[in-house]
């Protein structure tokens, strides 16, 4: 299912997939304390490639299920980075050193944000992610992906 909607426009099973994503975010935090949700960008090549960020799509969904502002402009992929797909933990990790960046601190200071993927490896995406919206001065930054690798 992951599978058709990240590489085959498989869009119709965003419904599904904020339906586990909501359960766990309700079990696992204090989904009331975030103040914005935040997808993991793509490299604008790749999103060409594929059309769409299927990471955007399951945020937004989950913000309008949470009723919370997605900010798809504020985080950002500032280099092309390989595929992690054929890369061990510590390769993944450096692919990821330095390729985000955030465009808009000032939507980012003091608030706790929900950061979104689809797919969670080795966490080394999320974990670039949150430190750099750490650096921002966000408050505290949540993680929660459609899947676990």
């Amino acid at each position: 299912m992951l599978h058709q909607f990240k590489y085959q426009d498989g869009l119709w099973h965003s419904a599904d997939l904020i339906d586990l994503m909501h359960g766990a975010l309700i079990a696992q935090f204090d989904y009331k304390s975030i103040d914005v949700v935040v997808p993991v960008p793509l490299y604008r090549t790749r999103f060409r490639e594929r059309s769409y960020n299927q990471s955007f799509v399951l945020a937004r969904d989950l913000a309008k299920r949470i009723d919370r502002r997605v900010d798809g402009r504020s985080l950002m992929r500032v280099r092309y980075t390989d595929t992690q797909t054929h890369y061990n933990a510590a390769q993944r990790k450096k692919n990821m050193s330095g390729a985000f960046t955030v465009e808009r601190p000032e939507w980012i200071r003091g608030r706790t944000v929900l950061l979104v993927d689809d797919v969670m490896t080795t966490g080394a995406t999320l974990s670039e992610c949150a430190k750099t919206l750490k650096k921002s001065d966000a408050l505290k930054v949540f993680a929660i992906s459609a899947a676990r690798r």
